[in-house]
């Protein structure tokens, strides 16, 4: 999380040289104009997490900027935070800061909140946790009705739960989403509906089946499966499997096979290099679905080489992308094959570099 100037009166002119720059990055691939999706100015970040500063009886909240790491920067208000976080950063601050056993080498604070307001507290210790931090931290739970965690090396304390419940509206729908602490999720949850409806609103004219590589918690997978009649995610990350097969339950989603494999693992199945005991798991053998469109959302890195040339094999991709760098080295590939049909930008991280993108190709 970048320590980065806020400047409201400014978005729509920063908004406008980054979508002109990401443009022009892509423009060797003729892509139709893009839709582009804002953010809301301020308050629209659900995730944040400060450093904590202990100078004698003070307690603050610091940040450090990317040329300086040595000064830390205190942090008073954070308007980029919702509403949730920012007004419970105040508070638990003064709470933290008049308790000798909860501030005691106290390292790090992690904020995960949801549109309903729902807020998980992460605290980070350079020491032992113990039961009387147990006890301090169950009443500062109960006081600001919070989910907290206490974290220290190799140990993990639970008050309650280590989750909040989100509920995104996706086309007129409500989704349930259990977002797990330390788990990866979308940042900016407006925006990141945008994603959803415009994902789904491509897919609207699609049929058969979908691979969707990188799955997460499942945040595309349940909208998604309600236009296709089956599903096949795949994630690595333990406990993105675990919260995407939850997730599946909690919203009644028959449809939608979570499967346990990195993208190259994905890649050597598709291509009958090798064969996973776990999709042995599936309804049926791999290669007898009909699957006629891959969704993928890689990380910063993008797809490798052969992940890209397994994708090139689909009459139809849907891509989304936080890195636009990374997705024009595919788009060299994959537009030997295909012409981008849909093109959007997503304002994920407004005031920063950053742009997400979304493109549907299709076979030429």
């Amino acid at each position: 999380m970048p320590l980065s100037r806020v400047e409201p009166s400014r978005y729509s002119e920063l908004l406008n040289e980054k979508a002109q720059r990401v443009k022009a990055l892509l423009a060797p691939y003729s892509p139709p104009e893009p839709e582009i999706f804002v953010s809301p100015p301020i308050g629209f970040r659900m995730r944040a997490e400060f450093r904590v500063w202990h100078d004698g009886d003070n307690l603050d909240y610091v940040m450090f900027r990317p040329e300086d790491r040595k000064t830390p920067v205190p942090i008073v208000d954070f308007p980029i935070a919702c509403a949730a976080i920012q007004s419970l950063m105040p508070e638990l601050i003064a709470q933290l800061r008049d308790n000798p056993t909860l501030r005691l080498k106290l390292f790090q604070v992690e904020f995960l909140s949801t549109l309903a307001g729902n807020t998980l507290v992460t605290l980070v210790y350079h020491r032992r946790l113990e039961d009387d931090w147990h006890r301090a931290a169950t009443r500062l739970a109960a006081d600001l009705d919070i989910v907290l965690v206490g974290r220290s090396r190799k140990q993990k304390w639970t008050i309650e739960r280590d989750y909040v419940q989100e509920t995104l509206q996706v086309n007129g729908r409500s989704y349930h989403y259990r977002q797990y602490e330390q788990a990866f999720t979308q940042p900016n949850a407006t925006v990141n509906m945008h994603m959803l409806d415009w994902t789904c609103d491509k897919a609207q004219s699609l049929s058969g089946d979908l691979l969707e590589l990188y799955c997460g918690n499942g945040n595309f997978s349940l909208p998604l499966a309600a236009h296709f009649d089956h599903v096949i995610a795949t994630e690595l990350s333990k406990s993105s499997v675990r919260a995407a097969r939850e997730n599946i339950q909690a919203n009644a989603a028959s449809n939608i096979e979570v499967i346990r494999l990195s993208a190259e693992e994905a890649t050597q199945a598709m291509n009958g290099e090798r064969e996973f005991r776990r999709l042995a798991k599936l309804p049926r053998p791999l290669g007898e679905y009909q699957l006629d469109t891959i969704f993928v959302d890689p990380p910063r890195a993008g797809l490798d080489q052969y992940t890209t040339a397994m994708a090139a094999r689909f009459p139809t991709i849907l891509y989304i992308s936080c890195n636009p760098t990374t997705l024009a080295e595919n788009l060299k590939t994959l537009c030997n094959t295909h012409r981008i049909e849909h093109f959007a930008m997503f304002d994920q991280f407004p005031y920063t570099e950053h742009m997400e993108c979304g493109v549907m190709l299709r076979r030429r």
